[in-house]
C-alpha cells in the first residue's frame, strides 16, 4: 500500500512539473499584451487563430477558461493575476491550485496520516493565493515608488508640447517596469478604440494605488473642464513625494513594534517544533488527547489575535 501511494505521489509531482513547464513556455509574454498586439493587426490574429486553435483546446487551463469565462470569481482572479503580472489565465491558476491541494495532501498523508493530510490540503489551497498576493503587493510598492518620477516626466513632456497620450508613450519608452508596462497597455487600449478615461480606469483596476487614482482623477477633470494640467500634476507630484517621505519615516519608527509582532507570533511555533525534535512523545500527547486539540485551537487563536492587534497598532495611515 505504501509503495502504491509513493508511486501516486511521484506521478502527481511529475504532473505538476510538466504543467509548470507548459505554463512557463506558454507564458513567455504577458497574455494581455499578446492579445493587444494581435488585435492591432487584423491579419495577424486570423493567422494566429488558425495556428493555435487546435492546440489550445487540448490544454486543461484553456478548457477551464472556456467554462469560467462568464463567472464573476474568474474575473476577480484575472484582475489579481493581471495586477501581479503573472503570465497565467484564470483556468491555469485554478488548475495549479488543485495540483497544490493534491500534492500537499498526499505528502501530509505519507508523513502523518489523514488529519495532517487534511491540514496540508487546506494549506495547499492557500499557497497559490499567497504567492499572487505577495507578487501583487511587491509590484504595487515598486509602482508607487516610480510614480513620482513618472509624473515628473509627464509634466516635462506636456510643457514641451506633448499631448497626454504622447506623454504616456514617453513614459512607456523611458521608465522601467512595472510602470512602463502599465502605461504601454493604456496606450495600446486607446489605439484599439477605448477612450483615454476608460483605459486609465482599467489601469487603476489593475493597480489599486491611491496616488495613481489621484493623478488619473486630475487628468480626467482637466479633460472635461480644461486648465493647466502641467501645474496640477506638478502639485500632485509634490504631494506624492511628501507622502512617500512620511510613509518611510513612519515605517522606520514602527519597525520595532512590527518585528516584535512577527517574533512573538513565530516563537511558540518554533518552540513547539524544537520540543518535538527533542522529545516527540511529549508533544504527541496534545494530538492523541481530545483536550489537546482544544488547547492547540485556543493557542492558535490567541497567536493570531495578538498578531492582528499588533499589526493594527503599527499600521498608521498617512
Amino acid at each position: 500500500m505504501d509503495t502504491i501511494l509513493l508511486y501516486v505521489a511521484g506521478a502527481l509531482f511529475l504532473g505538476a512539473i510538466v504543467y509548470a513547464v507548459i505554463t512557463i513556455v506558454r507564458g513567455g509574454r504577458d497574455d494581455v499584451s499578446e492579445r493587444l498586439d494581435r488585435y492591432a493587426d487584423a491579419q495577424a490574429i486570423v493567422e494566429e487563430r488558425r495556428k493555435t486553435e487546435s492546440d489550445r483546446k487540448s490544454l486543461l487551463g484553456d478548457r477551464l477558461d472556456e467554462a469560467l469565462e462568464k463567472r464573476g470569481f474568474a474575473n476577480n482572479i484575472r484582475t489579481q493575476l493581471s495586477g501581479a503580472n503573472l503570465k497565467m489565465t484564470a483556468g491555469e491558476f485554478l488548475a495549479a491550485t488543485v495540483i497544490c491541494i493534491i500534492l500537499f495532501a498526499v505528502i501530509g498523508f505519507l508523513f502523518r496520516g489523514i488529519i495532517v493530510a487534511l491540514v496540508a490540503g487546506v494549506i495547499g489551497f492557500f499557497v497559490p493565493r499567497w504567492y499572487v498576493s505577495i507578487s501583487k503587493s511587491r509590484r504595487l510598492n515598486t509602482f508607487d515608488s516610480q510614480l513620482a518620477d513618472t509624473i515628473n516626466l509627464m509634466v516635462n513632456s506636456i510643457r514641451a508640447g506633448y499631448s497626454v497620450l504622447q506623454a504616456m508613450e514617453a513614459v512607456a519608452r523611458e521608465m522601467p517596469a512595472p510602470i512602463s508596462e502599465e502605461f504601454q497597455r493604456v496606450v495600446k487600449e486607446v489605439q484599439l478604440g477605448l477612450s483615454v478615461e476608460q483605459a486609465m480606469m482599467n489601469m487603476v483596476r489593475r493597480i489599486p494605488s491611491e496616488d495613481l487614482d489621484l493623478m488619473i482623477t486630475a487628468i480626467n477633470v482637466q479633460r472635461e473642464v480644461g486648465g493647466n494640467l502641467a501645474e496640477v500634476l506638478d502639485a500632485i507630484n509634490f504631494t506624492i513625494r511628501e507622502r512617500v517621505r512620511i510613509k518611510g519615516e513612519v515605517r522606520a519608527l514602527t519597525a520595532q513594534g512590527r518585528y516584535s509582532g512577527y517574533l512573538i507570533s513565530f516563537m511558540p511555533v518554533a518552540l513547539t517544533f524544537f520540543i518535538y525534535l527533542i522529545n516527540p512523545s511529549f508533544i504527541m500527547q496534545l494530538v492523541e488527547d481530545p483536550c489537546g486539540w482544544i488547547m492547540i485551537a485556543v493557542a492558535v487563536g490567541g497567536i493570531f489575535a495578538g498578531f492582528m492587534v499588533i499589526r493594527k497598532i503599527v499600521d498608521i495611515d498617512v
